[in-house]
C-alpha cells in the first residue's frame, strides 16, 4: 500500500468522524499509523465488526453494508437502526474490501434483505486505481452472493458529490452519475430494489448544502432525507419473494 493511497484513506476516514469539525494534526497523525498498520495486518477490516457480529442473536431484517456514509449514518442517527436492522459501514472502504467481509459481515448474520451501498471510494482511488468495470464486477458478486444465499438485495445510488475534498479537482459527477445509471438498470435486470439516495440528496450534481458538512457526507438533516428512501426500498424488497438459497 503505497504512502499516497494510505493518505487518501485517511482522509475518507477523517470525513466519517462523529464530530463534525476538522480533526488535529495530532488525531490526523494518530489516524495515519492505525490506517497504515490495519492495510498492512488486515486490509479488508475483517476485525471491525468481530464482536458485533458475534453479539447479534435477534433475527434481522437488513443489513447495511458500506463506506463512511453508511457508518455515519449509525453513528449520527442510531435511532434508525433497531435491533432488526445492523450497520455494517466502514469509513473509506472500497468495493474489493467489502466484497472480502460480504461473508462474515452479511451473509453469516442470515439477513432478510442487504443494501449494499458502496462506489464513492472507488472512484477516489482509495485502494489503488479501479476500473468502472471492477466496481461492476464487485457490486454484481455481493448480489449475487445475497440471493445464492437467500437474501433480497437493495442496491443503493452513490450519493451526489461534485468533488472529493481529499482528491481535489477530481471529475466526480460524471462517473457517479455513470455508476448509478448502471446500479438502477442492474437491479431492474436482477429483480433487486433501487434505493435512489441520490434524488433525495442532490441539488445539480452537488450535494445540498443544508444536507451535507463537506460536500461528500451527509449531515443529520441528510440522513433524514435518506430515511424515507431507505424504509420504502425495504418494503419493497420484502414485498418480492426471497431468492432461493443454494444446498449448504
Amino acid at each position: 500500500m503505497t504512502k499516497t493511497i494510505a493518505l487518501l484513506l485517511i482522509a475518507a476516514l477523517a470525513g466519517s468522524a462523529l464530530a463534525q469539525t476538522l480533526p488535529t494534526a495530532g488525531q490526523k497523525a494518530q489516524w495515519a499509523r492505525e490506517a497504515e498498520e490495519r492495510l498492512r495486518t488486515d486490509w479488508p477490516w475483517l476485525d471491525r465488526y468481530r464482536t458485533a457480529n458475534a453479539a447479534v442473536t435477534k433475527p434481522v431484517t437488513v443489513v447495511f453494508i458500506g463506506d463512511s456514509i453508511t457508518q455515519g449514518w449509525f453513528d449520527m442517527m442510531p435511532g434508525f437502526f433497531t435491533p432488526g436492522r445492523q450497520g455494517r459501514g466502514i469509513g473509506g472502504q472500497t468495493t474489493p474490501q467489502m466484497l472480502l467481509r460480504f461473508r462474515q459481515d452479511v451473509i453469516d448474520l442470515k439477513p432478510q434483505v442487504v443494501q449494499i451501498m458502496a462506489g464513492t471510494n472507488d472512484i477516489a482511488g482509495n485502494t489503488g486505481p479501479m476500473t468502472a468495470e471492477q466496481t461492476r464486477a464487485n457490486l454484481m458478486s455481493m448480489a449475487e452472493l445475497a440471493r445464492a444465499h437467500g437474501i433480497r438485495v437493495i442496491l443503493a445510488s452513490i450519493p451526489p458529490a461534485d468533488g472529493f475534498p481529499w482528491r481535489p479537482g477530481l471529475d466526480t459527477a460524471t462517473p457517479i452519475a455513470a455508476m448509478n445509471g448502471w446500479i438502477r438498470d442492474y437491479a431492474a435486470r436482477t429483480g433487486a430494489t433501487y434505493a435512489d439516495y441520490w434524488s433525495a440528496l442532490h441539488d445539480g450534481q452537488a450535494l445540498r448544502a443544508s444536507m451535507t458538512y463537506d460536500g461528500v457526507h451527509p449531515n443529520k438533516a441528510g440522513y433524514a432525507a435518506m430515511a424515507p428512501v431507505a424504509e420504502a426500498a425495504i418494503r419493497a424488497a420484502m414485498a418480492r419473494p426471497a431468492p432461493k438459497a443454494i444446498a449448504r
